[in-house]
């Protein structure tokens, strides 16, 4: 699995210029899921997400994780991220786990982050979307 994790002051997720999805403070998390994913790197993926410290605290340090600032996590499949662009100029798609399996994943962690504390909202699985934020500071 590779997530990007984008530190928000909001991010909102539209399909067909309809709001899907929509957080306040926290994080959008773009995640990939690759071929041989399985329920170690569930588990590793949603507490890596959870426990991230990427907030400031009141001594301006990043020292704090999501759960601890009460934010949430906008989660957005990205099968992308498993892209090879080793050879040529079109990106090989071939890492990325098969849709089915990908999809029951991407759920997983989304149940695994919720079930940590941390509320969750997704984009549409396999759909194309208009993903939105605000980014909060270079993180």
């Amino acid at each position: 699995m590779k997530a990007v994790y984008q530190r928000v002051s909001e991010a909102w997720v539209k399909r067909g210029g309809v709001e899907v999805a929509r957080i306040g403070p926290g994080a959008l998390v773009l995640l990939g899921v690759e071929k041989g994913d399985g329920p170690d790197d569930v588990s590793y993926m949603a507490s890596k997400l959870v426990g991230l410290r990427v907030f400031e605290d009141e001594a301006g340090k990043m020292n704090l994780s999501v759960g601890q600032i009460g934010g949430e996590i906008l989660l957005v499949s990205q099968f992308t991220l498993c892209a090879s662009t080793r050879k040529g100029r079109r990106p090989s798609f071939t890492g990325a786990a098969p849709p089915r399996e990908a999809a029951g994943l991407y759920e997983e962690v989304a149940a695994a982050v919720a079930a940590q504390g941390v509320p969750v909202s997704r984009g549409v699985f396999q759909a194309e979307m208009d993903v939105g934020l605000i980014n909060n500071g270079p993180v």
